[in-house]
């Protein structure tokens, strides 16, 4: 019989980072590209740089975000700011100045009409002033919260979108107003007209885009599964774009412009709307809410500074932008799960432009629905897009500036990459790109921050062979790259950077020896269906009892084999070799039972090992997928395993008999491991369990006493049976005449 008995492992922990093999971290397509930053540079649906359209700054507010901008017939650029209220003018000389100053702190809306007299929607007291030769008057007092859009119908009417309630209002020339259209939702984010004279209209928190073809009635044009609307544009031709946005972001109570720069933060709690859509003979339906039913308050609670931040949801869309056709069927042409769109442009080249939060960048959309990153301003969300002959014009916020994007491109621009993860310290290889005319130069710098900060090295010197150029940068685990372009015609595509992970050793995790039957070794190395033994110590170095190590108690049938098992693994992924040793308690060299082995796992004879304590040692390597010289080993010793073969002496002394008793001495010894148990059968009954003399059955020699009474007169069989640890069985017997 075999005892195998498993005490604590040693073990080591890794951290897990990528293969060390030689490694190539490859900016190819667009999307890799897009994560980086740009600056007089724009990237292409293809993945390629190129200088970017001159980008001019044409005024700085001082303010923390423009809100609105709008052109006058002269040329002149207005924009209405926050969070003082302030209105600006630009000329088309471009010389600035403060027209007016609000006594509310945000111009959401600004509007210019035929004349060039300048209207400006302010909020959250939503008013609309009239503002003509530097003078102010109230046109428009809707009672409403906010005001957010502003546009001028064909016939010189202006209407507003307001917020809280949100309906359209119509103000004609001389001021007279009416209630357009009630929408039922909270807000009114967007006005247009299309082709038609038909009033668009955006709205949140539902998304839902509304056609007006009259006063009170409205087709609802699109539904979007994002809550707001936030840009619309008509084409002559009938097809209507339109923003929408707020997608990530959870428990918004207003449109997220000021959820997301305004000092302001507001609760806005809008009841379900009944709606009516009633099937006409025209094209239109009128959806409102019902005439004959109680309409609910619309109720704005003012929320205290400190109050919960807004949450942003990962992993769904933030934007899209959508492409109704003239027949009212949609498309989605682009979406984001990392920028909100927050304003849309067509302009006479047939392409679509349009405005982001992330670093103020500015995309170009063709008719072959591919996105090209036009310029990033670097501000912290461009808001607005205008057109005008000297070229685009965007209005930013964080800071309030307004730029203006020429159609040529600028003369230089850089670009610098993402920063790249080799997963543990690297040695730099080279660095290689393509690129085209004009002159193309990259630097690299390197850190072990995630994050670029003091601690990394500089940029490197100039690198200009775009074959071959060998990176000089310190070896780290991080890394970034730099591109400068100059001079037109300046492209750079497809960067390759090899690298050489720092390898990493391998780790044997544990080491388990178990007794396996005869026809485990038709079975798979890794598998058992004979009762095994194992201790994992993790890596705190607690085992998985901490109570204690009981004993496994295994059977040793003919022909079994014991099984020695590990667990390893390396941090690089790279394929192992094992080599497996032993050696006998008291001696001192370890003896190789296998080497070079594969699996994790090595079946040996039951009987090579004669009974005592053994270790055993695996070493893992990780040489098949590394040189020589770096390749690394772990190594880990199992605690002693015991091999007990031999059952226990019994040697019983003379019976005594005294009328109904007997009493039988027992000396009882086990050369290898302690005694678990003794017990006798008289006469081939049941087994009978005796404790030793001193109390406890716990060495290799003990002594028992048996004694039986009332036994019947005649002649008797008595069995004694003794087991060692290792369940080794020892029989003696003894007849009482």
């Amino acid at each position: 019989m075999k005892l195998l008995r498993t005490l604590a492992l040693a073990t080591a922990m890794a951290t897990s980072v990528c293969a060390a093999t030689t490694a190539t971290w490859e900016m190819n397509t667009y999307q890799d590209f897009l994560k980086g930053r740009f600056q007089g540079v724009s990237l292409d649906r293809d993945g390629r740089l190129t200088l970017a359209p001159k980008l001019e700054t044409v005024f700085s507010s001082g303010q923390p975000t423009i809100w609105s901008i709008a052109r006058g017939p002269d040329g002149s650029i207005y924009a209405g700011t926050g969070h003082r209220g302030r209105v600006y003018q630009i000329t088309s000389a471009g010389a600035a100045n403060l027209v007016w100053t609000s006594d509310q702190p945000e111009v959401f809306a600004v509007a210019v009409d035929a004349n060039g007299v300048l209207y400006a929607a302010t909020s959250p007291d939503g008013k609309v002033y009239r503002i003509e030769k530097g003078k102010a008057t109230e046109f428009f007092a809707p009672q409403a919260k906010y005001i957010w859009s502003l546009a001028f119908a064909p016939d010189g009417s202006l209407f507003v979108g307001a917020g809280n309630p949100a309906n359209i209002y119509r103000v004609d020339k001389n001021g007279k107003a009416e209630t357009y259209y009630e929408t039922g939702q909270a807000h009114v984010t967007a006005l247009a007209f299309d082709s038609r004279g038909n009033v668009l209209a955006g709205t949140e928190p539902n998304g839902i885009l509304y056609r007006i073809s009259a006063k009170d009635k409205a087709f609802v044009l699109y539904n979007a599964n994002l809550p707001e609307i936030r840009s619309i544009v008509p084409l002559p031709d009938g097809t209507i774009y339109a923003a929408a946005l707020g997608g990530s972001i959870a428990n918004r109570s207003v449109p997220l412009t000021t959820s997301l720069s305004s000092p302001l933060s507001v609760t806005v709690t809008a009841p379900a709307t009944s709606i009516t859509v009633t099937d006409s003979a025209d094209t239109d339906t009128e959806i409102k809410p019902k005439a004959d039913a109680p309409r609910p308050a619309v109720q704005a609670v003012q929320q205290v500074p400190g109050g919960g931040p807004l949450t942003e949801i990962p992993g769904v869309d933030k934007s899209a932008v959508y492409k109704i056709n003239p027949d009212d069927t949609e498309e989605t042409i682009w979406t984001s799960k990392e920028e909100n769109v927050y304003s849309l442009l067509a302009r006479a080249n047939g392409s679509l432009y349009f405005a982001t939060d992330a670093q103020g960048r500015l995309y170009r959309l063709g008719a072959d629905r591919k996105a090209t990153l036009m310029v990033e301003t670097n501000e912290g969300e461009a808001t607005r897009l205008l057109d005008s002959p000297q070229g685009l014009v965007a209005a930013t916020g964080d800071m309030g500036k307004v730029f203006r994007l020429a159609d040529a491109a600028g003369a230089s621009g850089s670009y610098e990459s993402p920063v790249h993860d080799s997963g543990s310290v690297a040695r730099w290889g080279r660095i290689s790109w393509r690129s085209a005319a004009g002159k193309v130069q990259l630097a690299t710098r390197s850190g072990n921050s995630a994050r670029p900060d003091k601690t990394w090295s500089d940029w490197s010197d100039p690198l200009t062979n775009s074959q071959n150029s060998l990176i000089r940068s310190p070896n780290a685990r991080y890394i970034q790259w730099r591109a400068s372009l100059e001079g037109p015609g300046a492209v750079v595509e497809n960067v390759n950077l090899a690298y050489l992970p720092q390898n990493n050793p391998p780790v044997i995790r544990s080491i388990s020896v178990s007794m396996q039957a005869g026809t485990a070794q038709k079975a798979s190395a890794t598998s058992s269906t004979a009762a095994a033994y194992s201790i994992t110590v993790t890596d705190t170095g607690e085992t998985s009892t901490p109570a204690g190590t009981p004993t496994q108690t295994l059977s040793h049938g003919s022909g079994s084999q014991i099984q020695v098992t590990w667990q390893a693994d390396d941090p690089d992924g790279d394929r192992l070799l094992y080599s497996v040793y032993f050696r006998g308690e008291d001696e001192k060299e370890w003896k190789l039972l296998r080497a070079n082995v594969a699996e994790n796992s090595l079946l040996l004879d039951g009987d090579v090992l004669a009974d005592g304590h053994y270790y055993f040692r695996v070493i893992a390597s990780d040489q098949p997928s590394n040189a020589a010289n770096v390749a690394r080993t772990d190594e880990l010793v199992s605690s002693p395993v015991l091999i007990d073969n031999t059952p226990p002496v019994i040697t019983l002394g003379a019976p005594r008999r005294s009328n109904d008793r007997l009493e039988v001495d027992a000396d009882v010894a086990d050369q290898t491991s302690p005694l678990r148990r003794f017990e006798y059968s008289l006469d081939a009954g049941p087994w009978t369990p005796v404790e030793a003399a001193d109390g406890v059955t716990d060495s290799p020699r003990e002594q028992y006493h048996v004694a039986i009474e009332q036994l019947r007169a005649g002649e008797h069989l008595l069995v004694v049976r003794a087991y060692d640890t290792a369940n080794n069985a020892g029989l003696a017997k003894v007849v009482v005449p």
